[in-house]
Order: C-alpha cells, then structure tokens, then sequence
C-alpha cells in the first residue's frame, strides 16, 4: 500500500529563502572587506649588525629588515631590546632611519618624510618610530642605525654583563612584527711571540773601493779585524773603509758607535794625532792637511773618520771627525732593518791619515777600534 503526505507553508519557505540570501549577501561583502584589509606578517629579513659582542661593551647597532605591509601616518614601530642591554645613554642625533637606501630625517613629531622619534618608551627598552606622514610604502627595507655611527651620533647602546643571546623585537600598531637575536660574548685574548732579532757584521773593502758620497778611493783592502794602512808617504792622505750590516726587528732600530783604545801610537812614543792637528774635532769637517809646525807635534800628521750614513751629519758626505776614545755615533736608524739597504740597513765607514815630513819615524803605530751596535727593541 502506497500513502502519500505534502504539507506546503510559504511562509515558512520566504523566511528560508530570505535567511539564505542574507547569509549569501554577508559573505560576500565580507569577503570583500576583509580583501581590501593588512594581514599581519612577519618582518622578512630582520636582522641586528653590533660594532662589538663583548659583554658590558659599548656598541653600535644596524638593524635591517623589510615591511611587508608599510606603515601609514600615525601607526608606530616599537623597537624593544631584551632586559640587560642599555639604552639609557642615547640622545636623539644617536638614531636614524633609511628607507630603501635613502635617508629620512626624525624629528620629535612625524611629518612629511620625517619619522616621529621617542627615544626610551617606560619599559627603558624600546625605540619608537612613528610612520611619516607620507607613509612607508609597502615591502619597504627599513635601515635603523643606532650609536655613535649616524651622522651626528655620540653615544652608543651599552651591551649585557651576561654572555647569552638578546631578543629584538619590532612591534606597535604596525601590522608586522619580528624577532631576532644577538649574541653577547667574552672578549678573545690573541697572542704571539716573534723572536728578537740582531745582526751586526763588519766587513772589510777592496783596494779602490769608493767611499759613497766621498771624492777618495780606499788605497789597500780591508778586512773586519783590520785596517792595514801600509808604509805613510808625506802630503799624500790614504783612505780606508769598512761596510757596517745591521738586520734587526728592533721596533726603535739601533746606534752603532766607535772608539779607539788609544791614540795611533809607536812604541817610540811617537803620536799620529787625531783630526784635526790633535784638537779631537766632533764636528764633522771637511779635510784639511796637518798644520806642520815644527814647535807644535800635533802638527805633524792626523787621522779621522767619517760615515756615509744620512743620520751623520745630516746626510752632508765628506765630512770628518776625531777618532776619539769617547764613542762616536756613525749609524743609526729608527726602526726595523733589512741588513742591506743603503742608510737603512747597510752604511760605509771611512777613515783618513795624512802625515807631514815632521811626522816620527815608527814601523808600529798602533790603536784598536771597538764597534758597538746597540739596538733598542
């Protein structure tokens, strides 16, 4: 058996549909409205560049990061450092703010691409930056330097006594916001050790070697223990040398000086004075013959030294001096040398006799000459 029921009610049915087109309509201007609004994001690319990680160090700070959405005029940026890191010493030139590369101005107030700048928010751990009025467009990169590093920058922000990391937050009433961190750590201690290092050398020259900056040529080889002058001929001067080598690290360099044990003596008692005529000249003078005075023997014959280094006598050659008991300076430099270059590393020492027809006979004039290099490290 078959049975059948209907029952039809408009009434009941208008309401259904009237609800279903209401609930149609909501949707879509929802849907809409919600499409036209920011969506809150993550910052992209957030990050804190600091001057100096160790821990209760000053510091500046480069953070960088970009706006997905912007910011329009009235909405804030809230920049909150972690507990622990110290901002109380800023001052309004220590912030400042790029977009996209180029610079904006702050200013107390915001206004036209100028951001709005409170230094230290009551928590004493934030900066807050207020959009310009002009806005920030979106998936801007904002650049906020803070420290010592902006253009009219004095203070800097002061790290943590504890070595961990920091949070960095960016909120306010922007839609974005973001974290990162930085990392505060001990200071390194480096060190190392380079071995002092000192060589001093004499060597001897050959028989015509030219004495640089000087109008003679030695007349007899040297060596580093001797300097054989030979037989005297009267009114004719002989010239000898040595080449002085010095190869050191000493940061300050070194002095070498000169001195004779006596004065150029025979055994007879008989004296080759020293330049000029026996007065011991210190001040470096050009050449001059012995006086040959018959009442005065130290006038018969003299010797000296010279050096062709720029420190001796100001760099002015052919100039001589007693050879003296008392050290003479004739090399120095002020720092580090090679061993080889010339006025640096490397100098010619000349010596000079020249007798007159007075001067005693002797086969064994005599002195010996003491180098000492001393350098200062």
């Amino acid at each position: 058996m078959f049975v059948s029921y209907s029952s039809h009610n408009d009434a009941g049915s208008k309401a259904i549909a009237m609800l279903l087109a209401t609930a149609l309509l909501l949707w879509m201007v929802g849907a809409q409205f919600i499409g036209k609004q920011a969506k809150a994001a993550n910052v992209i690319e957030f990050s804190d560049l600091i001057s100096d990680s160790v821990s209760d160090q000053p510091a500046n700070h480069t953070l960088d990061f970009i706006l997905p959405n912007g910011m329009v005029s009235g909405q804030t940026l809230d920049i909150t450092f972690e507990a622990g890191i110290d901002l109380s010493a800023l001052a309004a030139g220590d912030v400042d703010v790029a977009i996209n590369g180029a610079a904006t101005a702050t200013a107390a107030a915001a206004g036209a691409g100028v951001f709005g700048l409170t230094l230290v928010t009551p928590d004493a751990q934030s900066l807050r930056l207020t959009s310009p009025t002009d806005n920030v467009a979106s998936s801007s990169r904002l650049t906020v330097r803070i420290g010592d590093h902006t253009l009219a920058g004095v203070n800097q922000i002061v790290n943590p006594t504890a070595t961990t990391s920091y949070t960095v937050d960016i909120a306010g009433t922007i839609p974005d916001s973001g974290q990162t961190r930085i990392a505060i750590t001990d200071s390194v201690l480096v060190t190392a050790s380079v071995p002092t290092r000192f060589d001093f050398v004499v060597n001897g020259t050959p028989s015509g070697f030219v004495i640089p900056g000087v109008a003679t040529t030695t007349t007899a080889s040297t060596d580093s223990t001797s300097l054989p002058f030979g037989v005297l001929t009267s009114n004719v001067s002989k010239t000898l040398a040595h080449q002085l080598n010095v190869d050191t690290n000493a940061a300050n360099g070194f002095v070498v000086t000169v001195e004779q044990s006596q004065d150029l003596q025979s055994s007879t008692g008989a004296v080759i004075d020293s330049f000029t005529n026996g007065s011991y000249l210190d001040t470096p003078t050009a050449w001059t013959a012995p006086g040959n005075n018959i009442a005065q023997d130290n006038t018969w014959g003299h010797w000296g030294l010279t050096s062709d280094d720029d420190g001796y006598n100001a760099g002015v050659n052919d100039r001589w001096v007693a050879a003296s008991t008392t050290p003479r300076i004739i090399f120095t430099h002020a720092s580090a040398t090679d061993g080889v270059t010339n006025d640096i590393g490397s100098t010619t020492i000349g010596y000079q006799i020249q007798i007159s027809p007075l001067q005693e006979a002797g086969n064994d004039y005599n002195t010996t000459l003491t180098y000492i290099a001393t350098p200062t490290f």
